[in-house]
């Protein structure tokens, strides 16, 4: 299917004729060995992506989210090799080596052997580059890339299919328990204008255990860049997996993410969320509950400042019976920043006894920040436990008048019952070290803001 260029001008989506064009180079670029499968995934993409352009604010789904700013930049998409003089020590304090996690890292969406520490792998486990899982697991990648998540499903997903070429691949073989975490390190130093677009695999197969860690920073870098990431998540049956993800950009970049878990009956899916960098960033988590008795849990904290825009729009789907769905999600926004949080819980008739809850609450630190929040429910089975909440207010004065009697300074005061009110959500990572880590980089955030 060749995309037209006759229905792509259409208000902010002029840059779509840029892609398309990009594409076509792209993939004179590839040599003989791309196989026909990924070509083909290759060219839905950018056939969807010709239809769909990037969403609007017409769009029901993006109605509170802007995306004229990443539409009307001309961002040409990474696929050279990323060319960096980046030592360890620029990104030390992101580095969780020293709690021995197997440390994968990406430079402006390429691998880099050269930065990376894997470590000892437990015999079995599959941690590698996209690029290299072509060469070496082909039919792996086959039998899971794309069947997740569909390039139909919005402009963004279709733009990275579009252009898949590196990214990680995480395969946990059945029963094999990862003791120390994996921490996928996506670090941004390119020039303005790029955009970066990771294609990742997570895969736990039947009774095997991990920990995921996915961090995305900037170094040396404080120009506009855009990063379109997916990532398509498979826990099998009796598999626990828990995805910490935390997004500290500089200010100046975009970052739209999208992660589409299918899950196993009896199994555990953990997916926390911690937002505090990006002029704009967009969360997309869908879950797929396909058997019984699954636990799934979303945990989301976001501290916004100046005009940043955060927007965490998540969907569980309720297929079988049994299931329990968790989500809590704080934000903390100051100056003219922008909070979203849209929540769908979506129970079928089958999926009777489904126990669901879902709770939004956020701190205004000023009153030029905003938070819209749109808690969703549809229900079509009668013996359910379903429950939603969304609370937006200011900081207590009482209790910073309590803290201030006792000696605390108002700014140091403010700062403890912020980082209390985001400590409710870092509790829920098991990893202790890994959740002392999110906590520092969150305080530092809320230190700087108020």
């Amino acid at each position: 299917m060749n995309p037209s260029i006759e229905n792509i001008f259409l208000g902010a989506n002029h840059q779509i004729a840029q892609f398309i064009e990009e594409h076509e180079k792209f993939e004179n670029s590839q040599d003989n060995s791309t196989p026909k499968w990924l070509k083909s995934l290759r060219s839905s993409g950018i056939a969807h992506f010709s239809e769909l352009g990037f969403p609007t604010v017409k769009h029901e789904e993006w109605r509170y989210t802007n995306t004229a700013p990443v539409a009307d930049m001309p961002f040409k998409p990474q696929t050279a090799k990323a060319q960096s003089n980046l030592r360890g020590e620029d990104f030390a304090r992101y580095s969780l080596t020293a709690m021995g996690a197997h440390e994968i890292v990406f430079i402006d969406g390429q691998y880099s052997p050269r930065l990376s520490k894997p470590g000892h792998l437990p015999t079995g486990a599959i941690v590698c580059s996209f690029a290299e899982a072509l060469r070496e697991h082909s039919s792996l990648l086959e039998k899971y890339v794309g069947k997740s998540v569909a390039a139909a499903d919005n402009g963004f997903v279709a733009l990275n299919t579009a252009f898949i070429q590196d990214g990680i691949v995480i395969h946990i073989p059945r029963n094999l328990h990862v003791e120390n975490p994996i921490h996928l390190l996506f670090i941004t130093t390119t020039e303005t204008g790029t955009a970066i677009q990771p294609r990742n695999l997570f895969l736990a197969e039947s009774g095997s255990d991990a920990t995921i860690v996915e961090s995305h920073i900037c170094c040396g870098c404080n120009m506009p860049t855009l990063k379109n990431s997916v990532t398509e998540v498979f826990v099998e049956s009796n598999a626990r997996l828990e995805h910490i993800k935390l997004q500290d950009e500089c200010m100046e970049s975009y970052h739209i993410a999208t992660i589409q878990a299918e899950l196993a009956s009896d199994s555990r899916f953990m997916n926390h969320s911690v937002a505090i960098g990006a002029k704009l960033s967009r969360h997309n988590i869908h879950l797929h509950l396909n058997g019984k008795n699954i636990d799934a849990l979303l945990f989301g904290i976001y501290a916004m400042e100046n005009d940043q825009l955060c927007d965490h729009h998540t969907l569980v789907d309720h297929r079988k019976p049994h299931c329990g769905s968790h989500e809590y999600y704080h934000g903390i926004l100051a100056g003219k920043s922008r909070g979203v949080f849209n929540g769908k819980i979506f129970v079928r008739q089958e999926a009777q006894k489904t126990d669901a809850k879902q709770t939004n609450r956020a701190i205004l630190l000023g009153r030029d920040a905003t938070v819209n929040t749109k808690p969703q429910l549809e229900i079509y089975a009668d013996d359910v436990k379903c429950t939603h909440g969304a609370t937006v207010g200011e900081m207590n004065e009482e209790a910073i008048q309590y803290l201030r009697c006792r000696g605390i300074a108002e700014q140091k005061a403010r700062v403890m019952l912020t980082q209390a009110f985001a400590q409710e959500i870092l509790d829920r990572i098991e990893n202790e070290p890994l959740r002392a880590h999110a906590s520092k980089l969150v305080e530092g955030k809320l230190t700087g803001m108020i």
